[in-house]
């Protein structure tokens, strides 16, 4: 495994419940700060075999970014177990985003 690949992993597994990262912050607390798209990737090949917390990733606006109807009604109704409220489709960041 690559050595970003492990810190990504480590990041993403560091979000607390209640809280969300977005991918571009990931992959800056990672060691790339532009490799997003990595993070991205990351969590559509290895969220199950790591046990990942994918649902707290989101984008720089505060957006689910998944497309399609379920994939984007699970990863709200699990992040609104969590207590994250989504208003207008967005999570206020300055009040839910995580930190490291």
């Amino acid at each position: 495994m690559q050595p970003f690949t492990e810190k990504a992993i480590a990041v993403i597994k560091s979000i607390p419940r209640g809280k969300v990262m977005t991918y571009g912050q990931v992959a800056a607390y990672a060691g790339s700060p532009r490799g997003a798209r990595q993070v991205v990737r990351i969590l559509h090949s290895m969220s199950k075999k790591h046990d990942l917390p994918w649902h707290r990733l989101v984008n720089a606006k505060g957006e689910i970014s998944i497309k399609d109807d379920e994939g984007s009604f699970t990863q709200k109704s699990l992040l609104e177990e969590e207590g994250v409220a989504i208003e207008n489709s967005r999570i206020r960041l300055e009040v839910y985003q995580h930190h490291r």
